[in-house]
C-alpha cells in the first residue's frame, strides 16, 4: 500500500470518528485504528479527545495489548506512575517478550529520576524489538539525563546506524561531541556520515557549522555550499553561509545570501543590520545608511541597530547625529560599558567635558576596566580641573594595573599639582623606572609640572 494511501484510510478513520461522536452513533473500528485516533488527539494536546477514544476502544477491544499499552502512556502522561506500573505488569505477565513493555516501564522509572534502571529495561528491549534505532535513541537520551556523554553519543551513532535518516539523533551526536569539546572528532564523524549520506544537508550544516567555530571559514563556506545546493530553501545554512563570508571579506556574496534569507522569510533586522555592515565595508555609505535604518526600524528595540548608526556617524565625524544615537541605544541598555564609553568619546569629541567625565564613569561602573578607558577618564577630570578626583580614580586604576608608567606619570603631576611633593617624587621614580623614554607623558600633560626644577633634576638623576 503507498503511503498516499495509508494517509487517506487515516484521514477517513478519523473522520469517521468525529461523526460518530456528533451523531452519538457507536462505530465499529479495529484496535490499529483506534491506536491511531488516540495517539493523533494526544500529539495535537487535546487530551480529553484522547480519553474518550481510549475509553471507546477498550470496549470493543478489550484484550487488546496494543491499546493497552496506549492506555498506559496516558497514565504516564498524567503522571499516575503507579496505575501504569500496575498495569505494565499485567501485560507483562501475558507478553513477556513484547518490547514496548519494556520501553513503557523505562519511561516510567526514567520519569522518577532512576534513569540507570531505564537504561537496564531498555537493554532487555533490544533483544526483543525490531526498531533498534528507537531504542538506541531512547538508551542515548538516559545516558544524556546522567550527563554520561560519551555513552550517549556512543548509542546515538548506533541508532545512526541503524536509521541514517533520523535527524534528532544526529544533532544529539553533535551535541555530544560538542559538550566533549572534540570539534575536530564531530567533523571528522560527519564527514564519514556524509561519505554514505551525501544529500543530508543537516550534516553539512553542522559540519560547517563545526568548522566556523574553529576558525576554519573556507572549510565552513564550502559544507554550507553543500547544505544550500541540496535544500535551496535551508534558511538557517545560507545565514551561517552569509556569515563565512564575511569572514572572508567576500561582501558582496554575504549581501547574497543575507537577500536570500530574506526572500525565504520575512526580513529580520540581525540580517539587514549585517547587509548595512557590509555594504559599509565596501565604501557603500547611503547603502549602509539605508540598511542601517531598515533594521531600527525593522526592530525599534534592537540597541545593535542604533550603534550602529551610531559609529556610522562617528566615522563620518558627524558627532552631533552619533549623539543622538548612541543615546537612542542606551535607552535600551543603560548598563552596556561599551554604550557608554562610545557616549563618553562623543561628548569629549564635542568638548562637552562633563558628560564625557559622566559617560567613562558609567563605563567603569558597568565593568569597563581597560586602561585606556582610566586614562581618558582621569585625563579629563585633570581638565575640569578636579585633581583630587582624577588621583582617586588612578589609585582604583593601579589595582588594576600596578606596574604601569601611564598611571604613575599622571600620579606624579597630579600630586605635584596639589603640592604633594612626597607623593609626587615617589610616582615620578616609578614612571622612570618603568618607562624612560615616555618621560615626554609628563611635558604633554602637566608644562608647569614639567618646568620645576626639581623635576627636571630627578629626570637627569634617572637617567645617568
Amino acid at each position: 500500500m503507498h503511503i498516499s494511501d495509508e494517509e487517506d484510510e487515516y484521514k477517513l478513520s478519523l473522520s469517521k470518528f468525529e461523526s460518530m461522536l456528533k451523531t452519538n452513533k457507536v462505530l465499529f473500528f479495529d484496535s490499529e485504528e483506534f491506536e491511531e485516533i488516540i495517539l493523533h488527539y494526544l500529539d495535537m494536546g487535546k487530551p480529553a479527545l484522547a480519553k474518550k477514544a481510549l475509553k471507546l476502544a477498550l470496549e470493543q477491544h478489550p484484550r487488546s495489548t496494543g491499546l493497552k499499552l496506549v492506555q498506559v502512556e496516558m497514565l504516564v502522561f498524567e503522571d499516575k506512575l503507579d496505575q501504569a506500573e500496575k498495569l505494565l505488569n499485567e501485560l507483562y505477565a501475558i507478553e513477556p517478550t513484547n518490547e514496548e513493555i519494556y520501553i513503557q516501564k523505562a519511561n516510567i522509572y526514567s520519569k522518577r529520576d532512576d534513569h540507570e534502571k531505564a537504561v537496564e529495561l531498555l537493554q532487555i528491549a533490544l533483544k526483543y524489538t525490531d526498531d533498534y534505532a528507537d531504542v538506541y535513541n531512547l538508551i542515548g537520551m538516559e545516558f544524556l539525563f546522567m550527563d554520561k556523554l560519551e555513552l550517549a553519543k556512543e548509542n546515538f551513532i548506533k541508532c545512526l546506524e541503524e536509521d541514517t535518516e533520523d535527524q534528532a539523533a544526529l544533532y544529539n551526536v553533535v551535541y555530544c561531541f560538542e559538550f566533549l569539546d572534540k570539534n575536530e572528532e564531530a567533523i571528522e564523524y560527519l564527514t564519514k556520515y556524509t561519505d554514505k549520506n551525501p544529500y543530508s544537508e543537516i550534516a553539512w550544516h553542522q559540519i560547517g557549522r563545526l568548522n566556523y567555530g574553529l576558525k576554519k571559514y573556507e572549510a565552513a563556506l564550502r559544507a554550507f555550499e553543500y547544505a544550500t545546493l541540496i535544500d535551496d530553501e535551508f534558511l538557517g545554512a545560507y545565514m551561517e553561509k552569509a556569515k563565512a563570508y564575511e569572514r572572508l571579506k567576500m561582501y558582496e556574496e554575504a549581501i547574497e545570501s543575507y537577500n536570500r534569507t530574506i526572500e525565504l522569510d520575512e526580513a529580520t533586522s540581525y540580517a539587514l543590520l549585517r547587509m548595512g555592515k557590509c555594504y559599509e565595508k565596501l565604501g557603500k555609505k547611503a547603502l549602509a545608511i539605508k540598511y542601517f535604518n531598515k533594521t531600527v526600524h525593522e526592530d525599534p528595540l534592537l540597541d545593535k541597530g542604533w550603534i550602529a548608526i551610531t559609529d556610522y556617524y562617528v566615522r563620518q565625524k558627524k558627532f552631533e547625529k552619533a549623539l543622538y544615537f548612541v543615546n537612542k541605544a542606551l535607552n535600551i541598555d543603560n548598563q552596556n560599558r561599551f554604550y557608554w564609553k562610545r557616549f563618553a568619546a562623543i561628548n569629549k569629541e564635542l568638548n562637552l567635558f562633563e558628560e564625557a567625565e559622566f559617560g567613562y564613569r558609567k563605563a567603569v561602573e558597568f565593568g569597563d576596566y581597560q586602561l585606556d578607558t582610566w586614562l581618558f577618564w582621569v585625563d579629563i577630570l585633570q581638565f575640569l580641573g578636579e585633581f583630587e578626583s582624577a588621583i582617586h580614580t588612578l589609585l582604583q586604576a593601579s589595582e588594576y594595573f600596578p606596574e604601569e608608567y601611564e598611571v604613575e606619570y599622571r600620579m606624579a603631576g597630579l600630586y605635584f599639582m596639589i603640592h604633594d611633593d612626597s607623593k609626587a617624587k615617589f610616582h615620578l621614580s616609578n614612571g622612570l623606572r618603568l618607562s624612560f623614554s615616555n618621560k615626554t607623558i609628563l611635558e604633554e600633560l602637566f608644562p608647569v609640572v614639567w618646568a620645576r626644577k626639581m623635576v627636571q633634576n630627578a629626570i637627569h638623576k634617572s637617567s645617568k
